[in-house]
C-alpha cells in the first residue's frame, strides 16, 4: 500500500519505520514544528533500540520517502496521523483542506491522542462514502517502540466500516500473523479504551505505593505481599512494583486527559483522581526518606542519583519523578551528583547551570563524597554496583531504593543503611563500613 504518516511523535516515527520494512511505501511527513532535520538531533529518536536504524535503512532502500511539506505528498490508500494533542487543530486544517478535496478512496487512521470521539469529527470534515475515518490508539512502549509495533499483544481497532476495517487488517497484517490481535470497536470506544488501559496501570502502581507505606510502618517487606499477590491468577505480576512514582510524557498526559474527560462529564473527586495525588506524592518519596534519616538536617549535604529518565531504556525526562525530587532536594539547599546513561542532556537543557547540580560521567564519579546514593531509574547498569568501592568513595553508606531493585539484606551485609520503598535494613555489626555510623 501507499501510506502517508504524518508527525513528529515517537509513534509517527515508528509507524513510518515499521510500515515500510514489509513491503509499504511510505510517505513520512513530520509535523513542520519539527522536521526530519531537528528529529535527528533529539535524543529519544537516536537512543530508542533500533528506530533509527531502521528509518535509515528504509529512506536507503526507497520504501521511506521524506517530505517536507504537504504538497510533496501522493494519494495514497492510507493516511496515517500522529501528531501531539496540542496540534489538533493543525491536523484539522490539513483533513480539511487537503485530505478533504481528494477525489479518490482511502482510510484516515487516528493514531493520536485526542479527545474521546474527535476520530468521528476528522471523518465528518471528508467527502466521500470511502474516504473513512478509523480510531487506532498508539499503544506504544518507549524504549521498546519498534518491538511493540511489530509484535504487538493487540491492536485496538475504532472502525464501524466494514471496508475500512478489512482495509487497515491488510495495512497491519504482517503484524497480526500468528493470532488476529485486532480487537474491533466502535471508534469512542476505542478512543476510551486507550485511556481506561492507562487508568488500570496507574491504578494499580499507585495501589502498591499505598500499601508500601503501610508495609513501612508495620516493619513488613512489601515484597513478599507483591509475589504473593502477583502468584494470584485473579491478580497477575505486571505494574505491582511500588516506586518512587511513574512519569513519561505518553502515560502521564493520557492519565490527565482521563480525568479531565471525568471532570467534563460531571465526575470528579473520584478513584482517578486519587490515583493522581497519590503518585503526586510518591515521586517525593525518597526526599522524604532522605529527610528523616538526617532528622531534616539536609542544608549542605552532597547525594549521588542514579537514574534521571522516566524509565529506562529512553532519554526522555517529561513528568518523571526527577524532577519533584531534584526541586525537593535543592530547596533544603542538597548539592546534587546525578548520572544517567542517556538522559544528562535533556537535564542539562532542562535546568541548565544550576549551582546544586553536578552530571557525572559516571555511577561511581557521582558517589564521591555523597552522603547518600538515591537510585530513582532502574538503568541495567545499576544493578549490580561495586559496593566495596561504593563504600570507599560515600562518607555515609546510605542507600535510598526508589525501584526496590536490590536485595536489603546483602545490601546491608556490605555495610550499607538500606530504604527502599516498603523495605529496609540495618548494616550488620562488623560489615564493611559499619564504623561510619
Amino acid at each position: 500500500m501507499q501510506v502517508v504518516v504524518h508527525g513528529s511523535e515517537l509513534s509517527a516515527a515508528t509507524a513510518a519505520a515499521a510500515l515500510s520494512m514489509v513491503g509499504h511505501h511510505v510517505w513520512w511527513w513530520p509535523h513542520p514544528a519539527q522536521p526530519w532535520e531537528k528529529l535527528v538531533e533529539t535524543d529519544w529518536i537516536v537512543n530508542e533500540p533500533g528506530l533509527y536504524h531502521q528509518l535509515c535503512n528504509s529512506i536507503e532502500s526507497g520504501s521511506l520517502t521524506l517530505c517536507d511539506s504537504a504538497r510533496s505528498l501522493p494519494s495514497a490508500s492510507v493516511y496515517w496521523l500522529a501528531v501531539s494533542s496540542d496540534q489538533r487543530q493543525d491536523a484539522d486544517r490539513w483533513v480539511e483542506q487537503t485530505l478533504g478535496k481528494e477525489p479518490h478512496d482511502f482510510v484516515l487512521v487516528n493514531n493520536s491522542t485526542f479527545p474521546i470521539g474527535h476520530t468521528e469529527e476528522l471523518e465528518q470534515l471528508l467527502r466521500r462514502e470511502h474516504q473513512v475515518a478509523v480510531a487506532l490508539p498508539e499503544v506504544l512502549e518507549e524504549g521498546r517502540a519498534l518491538t511493540t509495533f511489530t509484535r504487538p499483544d493487540s491492536w485496538i481497532l475504532g472502525s464501524e466500516n466494514d471496508w475500512a476495517t478489512r482495509h487497515i487488517a491488510e495495512l497491519l497484517r504482517a503484524f497480526n500473523r500468528r493470532e488476529n490481535n485486532l480487537r474491533l470497536m466502535p471508534r469512542r470506544a476505542a478512543e476510551l479504551t486507550k485511556l481506561a488501559v492507562i487508568g488500570m496501570l496507574a491504578t494499580r502502581v499507585s495501589y502498591m505505593n499505598e500499601l508500601a507505606g503501610l508495609a513501612d510502618s508495620l516493619d513488613v517487606d512489601i515484597d513478599l505481599v507483591r509475589q504473593a499477590m502477583g502468584a494470584d491468577r485473579r491478580i497477575g505480576r505486571d505494574y505491582l512494583y511500588p516506586g518512587s512514582g511513574f512519569g513519561g510524557p505518553s502515560f502521564a498526559r493520557n492519565l490527565y486527559r482521563l480525568s479531565s474527560v471525568r471532570a467534563r462529564e460531571g465526575q470528579r473527586d473520584g478513584l482517578l483522581e486519587r490515583v493522581i495525588d497519590i503518585n503526586t506524592q510518591q515521586q517525593e518519596v525518597l526526599f522524604r526518606k532522605l529527610w528523616q534519616h538526617f532528622h531534616g538536617n539536609l542544608g549542605g549535604r552532597r547525594v549521588a542519583i542514579w537514574g534521571a529518565a522516566f524509565k529506562p531504556g529512553t532519554p526522555r525526562i517529561a513528568h518523571a519523578p526527577i524532577l519533584r525530587l531534584l526541586d525537593a532536594l535543592w530547596a533544603q539547599g542538597v548539592h546534587v551528583h546525578l548520572h544517567d546513561p542517556a538522559a544528562l542532556p535533556a537535564i542539562a537543557r532542562y535546568y541548565g547551570d544550576h549551582p546544586l547540580l553536578t552530571l557525572a560521567e559516571s555511577p561511581e564519579k557521582a558517589c564521591d563524597e555523597v552522603d547518600a546514593l538515591l537510585l530513582v531509574t532502574e538503568w541495567k547498569e545499576y544493578w549490580n554496583p561495586d559496593w566495596r568501592r561504593l563504600s570507599t568513595l560515600m562518607k555515609t553508606p546510605l542507600l535510598l531504593d526508589g525501584r526496590n531493585i536490590y536485595d536489603p539484606s546483602y545490601v546491608a551485609e556490605q555495610g550499607f543503611t538500606y530504604r527502599g520503598v516498603g523495605r529496609r535494613s540495618e548494616p550488620m555489626p562488623g560489615t564493611l563500613g559499619d564504623n561510619d555510623f
